[in-house]
């Protein structure tokens, strides 16, 4: 960690890293970040001409889940964003300083790189007592985080604990524990809720930043919007059972088999903003929904207060095409019928008009 003046390529080059595989890194960070062709190019002349961002990682009351997600980045891996894209100054939990050396570091970078470095934070602050149910170093949590965000360019809440309070905020919430983004209000902030987020998101994030030198665009709730801007509902491979009207309805039954949509089960995935279904877990391999379980909704505010994981908390309205096709059909035959007898009476009304005796003759 550290050394946050050298550039990404310089120091790729001095691993042995091939101007080749270096194109082809650049190319394939574009296409996972969502980005047109040029912005390959783009990418690559930022990571040879500007240097190393340097990142305070700080660490509140969370479950550390945010850092064991983002070290198991496919794409880019996290070695290279960690020891090659970014300059990751100060982490407690991956580095190998400790105590007052550790505290030494992040002073240091404060110092050194004022208004430069990013601070990433996961987890949230208590405010309650002065924050005392959290000390990082011998103080509150809650005052080492706002004398760093005060330095800072700009802040990244990792996960749902820093974006909306998560599990530690649930009702009656004793510690006072309280989103970033309500104890620092002067200062950009980037929110990538999940519980965790999912890994590549995670390092794009940290890519589009370190390549462009700015934030991504934000949503009205400060999540960047290409990984938040559409639902799992959306993208989701189940939603042509959903459209068709094709539940789950127990756990395992022959619905389940078949793949069918696990709304009726609790899934929040027609309320839920997040990538899941687009980029997946575990280098694009499942994810849950894929696994045979619904969506917690982990990525929206207050998600531990809406009830159990499996009500049917939403009231969307689907369209049901197969399970009402019978009915649909039978109406459509009954309107068929009607017209076919309106006709009928219509066809007999005008031949007695014009000639009253037919009927009596054909009799």
């Amino acid at each position: 960690m550290g050394g946050g003046a050298e550039t990404f390529y310089g120091v790729i080059r001095r691993q042995g890293i091939t101007r080749r595989s270096f194109h082809k890194f650049c190319s394939l960070t574009a296409t996972s970040l969502g980005l047109g062709p040029l912005a390959a190019s783009q990418i690559a002349n930022a990571l040879e001409t500007k240097p190393r961002v340097p990142v305070i990682w700080m660490h509140g009351l969370e479950c550390t889940c945010c850092s064991e997600s983002f070290i198991r980045s496919a794409h880019p891996l996290v070695k290279d964003v960690v020891l090659s894209m970014i300059s990751l100054d100060y982490d407690a939990l991956i580095m190998a300083a400790a105590g007052h050396q550790a505290e030494a570091i992040i002073e240091e970078i404060r110092a050194k790189y004022k208004g430069e470095y990013v601070l990433a934070v996961e987890g949230n602050a208590p405010l309650n007592e002065g924050g005392m149910f959290c000390i990082d170093g011998g103080k509150p949590f809650v005052e080492k985080l706002r004398a760093m965000a005060e330095d800072s360019m700009a802040i990244i809440a990792w996960g749902t604990c820093a974006a909306w309070g998560c599990v530690q905020a649930a009702k009656p919430n004793p510690t006072w524990a309280t989103p970033i983004d309500k104890v620092i209000t002067n200062k950009p902030i980037i929110k990538v809720p999940g519980c965790p987020p999912i890994a590549e998101v995670m390092t794009a994030l940290v890519t589009f930043i370190t390549t462009f030198g700015k934030l991504p665009e934000l949503d009205r709730q400060g999540r960047p919007k290409m990984f938040y801007s559409q639902r799992i509902h959306d993208k989701c491979y189940r939603r042509p059972h959903f459209d068709a009207g094709q539940f789950v309805e127990g756990w395992d039954d022959e619905s389940a088999r078949k793949g069918y949509c696990l709304y009726k089960m609790g899934c929040k995935g027609p309320t839920t903003y997040n990538a899941c279904s687009a980029v997946r877990w575990n280098g694009g391999v499942s994810f849950p929904i894929q696994s045979g379980h619904g969506c917690f909704g982990c990525s929206e505010d207050g998600f531990w207060d809406k009830g159990s994981f499996y009500d049917r908390l939403t009231t969307i309205r689907q369209f049901g095409i197969e399970a009402n096709a019978d009915q649909i059909g039978m109406a459509a035959a009954g309107a068929v019928g009607l017209a076919v007898a309106a006709h009928a009476a219509v066809t007999a009304a005008k031949r007695l008009t014009r000639n009253p005796g037919s009927v009596a003759q054909e009799k």
